[in-house]
């Protein structure tokens, strides 16, 4: 696509940057690769070197008022809904590691198997309404699994996880040329907001073998989560571990799609399936566009950036920076990424809930890939998410070719 000479080169807000944000970024890391955007109010850093370095820099870039430019979702009680994720230290690494004493790889490692079930449960319901023609994979699919994961750790009953899914899809809807928050999504959020309290007041009188208990029961040296800390983290949850993972799952059949060539050897050989899920996150990561706040000043490019300044970092710029990668616009499944990727972050802040993102996507697409022979997805009738961060499908019909 072409950029309008009129339009700024990076608009969050943008539908035609939600489509296709990948010029943009290319003028950006040649053009300025420390932007201003007036209008809005924010820098922004797009070099694969620039952002990864700012992941890094937790004391001079401050996540304490959040990591959304949205303004309803910014400033100083942004871990109400954030947890640690819109907290500095010391208070971020308290509360980091008091929930991780409940987020424990080991319970992830034992979720497992319920996710490969869940996982099983809504493919088998997919692959039959795909007997009479085209499926949406995000409704079917890709929208429920991630969603149904979250609400099986925290001990959500089977009989309220539509409900508890629909209020999780509506706090990331945005309205074309809002740049806030919507009515709807805060609507959403406090439904939310108001399940929980009711689920962490049941679980402190009659505690379960969940995460929200072992949260209740998280201690160290007598410290423990008060209720609103433990909210904080379960919104968090919702937001990060929910969103994003749907739209992991959605691109990665996307560009499976645009790329046959490339699935060739996962048709072949399903252990590969988490080369693909790699590729994916660097290709069209689901995390575009996270927030920071200067604290004291920061320069760089032989600019001063002022105190109290919006900086946004762009991982998904930066996946596509040719100084880093070799061909960056092509996907490539089995390219060698490691430790250059950004889609989990880097230093303090380092997505706690990566390795249950990864094991989601690795077992849902290999559960896919035993089911299936091929598929085509109906481009014409995908519809794009729009979001001020998160990249990704609200729809993505397809059809299957079954085994």
């Amino acid at each position: 696509m072409t950029i309008q000479v009129d339009k700024p080169l990076l608009d969050p807000y943008d539908y035609d940057f939600h489509e296709d944000p990948y010029p943009y970024y290319r003028r950006l890391r040649d053009e300025a690769p420390l932007y201003r955007n007036e209008e809005l109010g924010f820098w922004a850093l797009s070099r694969h070197a620039d952002v990864h370095q700012g992941f890094r820099n937790s004391t001079t870039l401050s996540n304490r008022f959040g990591v959304s430019l949205d303004p309803a979702s910014r400033g100083p009680h942004a871990s109400k809904t954030m947890s640690f994720l819109a907290m500095d230290d010391p208070g971020h690494l308290r509360l980091r590691t008091l929930v991780s004493k409940g987020f424990t790889p080991r319970r992830i490692r034992e979720l497992e198997p319920r996710v490969t079930e869940i996982a099983t449960k809504h493919l088998d319901t997919m692959i039959e309404k795909a007997t009479d023609g085209t499926v949406d994979y995000v409704d079917e699919f890709a929208g429920k699994l991630p969603m149904d994961v979250i609400s099986e750790l925290m001990g959500v009953p089977d009989p309220d996880r539509a409900q508890v899914r629909a209020w999780a899809d509506g706090v990331m809807h945005r309205d074309d040329g809002v740049t806030d928050v919507p009515p709807e999504a805060i609507e959403a959020s406090l439904n939310l907001i108001v399940y929980y309290q009711e689920m962490v007041a049941e679980r402190r009188e009659k505690p379960t073998d969940d995460l929200t208990t072992a949260l209740l029961e998280a201690e160290i040296d007598g410290d423990r989560l008060t209720d609103e800390e433990i909210l904080g983290f379960m919104f968090l949850m919702v937001i990060a571990g929910n969103e994003t993972t749907t739209k992991l799952l959605a691109n990665a059949a996307f560009w499976g799609h645009r790329n046959p060539d490339q699935l060739t050897a996962v048709y072949e050989d399903p252990a590969q399936v988490p080369l693909w899920v790699e590729e994916t996150l660097r290709y069209d990561t689901s995390s575009q566009i996270l927030a920071r706040t200067v604290a004291g000043e920061l320069t760089l490019y032989d600019t001063t950036i002022p105190d109290g300044d919006v900086l946004l970092l762009l991982p998904g710029s930066g996946h596509r920076d040719e100084r880093v990668f070799d061909s960056p616009d092509d996907f490539v499944i089995g390219r060698e990424i490691g430790s250059k990727l950004l889609s989990f972050g880097s230093g303090a802040h380092f997505c706690l809930g990566a390795h249950l993102a990864r094991m989601e996507a690795r077992v849902a697409l290999t559960e896919l890939f035993t089911r299936i022979k091929g598929y085509q997805v109906d481009e014409a009738n995908s519809v794009r998410v729009h979001s001020s961060n998160v990249r990704g499908f609200a729809h993505l019909p397809m059809t299957l070719e079954v085994s």
